[in-house]
């Protein structure tokens, strides 16, 4: 071997070592990427910065001046008088998005299977529809929705809302649910098959044990959603103080001529912590569902 050969191996930079490949150019663009994700990350914090500090400052300790001034002393003055006017209104909602969330992700499970594994004449254009159905808003159906509750005999029951989201819900539950299964093997269902189990036994012994991950995120998706959402609950319970959910109720807090900021971010914050949680402790099992459907199998 020569030595300019010998010479040139030894002297070789470690492509392990990520400091001999960072150029001046690579540097830069590490640290433009940092300071973005910083910068993107003290946005999303800076909302719940606010309402934190302020829910301790007391009903009236709070202005524009020193809105981002930490408390001196911590006043829990606000959190007893919020609380007993969300209690009401939060337990309400948890009851109808619940329900909604677990009827919405069952039709869109059945939904999904018999769209990724069935096929019938007319089931690309089936499932075309269901999507669409993500594209209708809100706004367009709420009269013919009324008129609908009213003749089943819905109004004034907060099951109402239920039914509003479980329809809304299914085409995203369908399309998460049709994605996944498209994802398992059709070797796995022609095996069942040719074993003697009918499309239901299929379903039921292998498909519904492997959808976790999808149940997942259907469920937070629809709990969040439902959670969050005031158009249907202002609209279809008509602002009966005795179906308020925690939205509305929120709404009726912040007050028209006088404002106590110190109770309206209490009140802001005890109404987001529920779906902060579920994100805060089920967010990866979130991501994680989303991508396990990402590959076709």
């Amino acid at each position: 071997m020569s030595s300019d050969l010998v010479d040139l191996i030894t002297h070789a930079p470690d492509p392990r070592n990520k400091r001999t490949r960072l150029t001046g150019t690579a540097k830069f663009w590490l640290a433009f990427r940092y300071v973005s994700l910083f910068f993107i990350l003290a946005l999303i914090i800076l909302p719940i910065y606010v309402l934190v500090i302020n829910s301790f400052k007391g009903r009236t300790g709070v202005t524009l001046a020193n809105a981002f001034n930490l408390p001196q002393e911590l006043n829990f003055e606000t959190w007893p008088m919020v609380w007993k006017q969300l209690s009401a209104p939060m337990l309400r909602t948890l009851f109808f998005v619940v329900q909604s969330s677990i009827i919405s992700a069952i039709i869109g499970s059945i939904n999904g299977y018999v769209l990724a594994k069935w096929r019938f004449p007319g089931s690309k254009l089936v499932f075309t529809l269901f999507l669409f159905g993500m594209f209708i808003p809100y706004q367009a159906i709420m009269i013919p929705l009324v008129q609908f509750n009213k003749a089943v005999g819905l109004t004034g029951s907060i099951y109402v809302l239920v039914l509003a989201h479980v329809v809304y819900g299914i085409p995203i539950c369908t399309l998460i649910f049709r994605n996944y299964y498209a994802s398992i093997p059709d070797e796995l269902i022609e095996a069942a098959r040719v074993d003697g189990a009918s499309m239901t036994r299929v379903y039921r012994s292998i498909l519904l044990p492997l959808s976790v991950p999808a149940f997942v995120v259907v469920l937070i998706w629809q709990f969040t959603s439902a959670w969050n959402d005031f158009l249907f609950a202002i609209f279809l319970t008509g602002g009966s103080p005795k179906l308020a959910v925690a939205t509305t109720a929120l709404n009726f807090i912040t007050g028209s001529w006088q404002v106590y900021y110190g109770e309206n971010m209490t009140a802001a914050l005890m109404v987001s912590l529920p779906t902060l949680l579920v994100y805060m402790f089920l967010g990866r099992y979130f991501l994680r569902g989303l991508l396990s459907g990402s590959l076709k199998g």
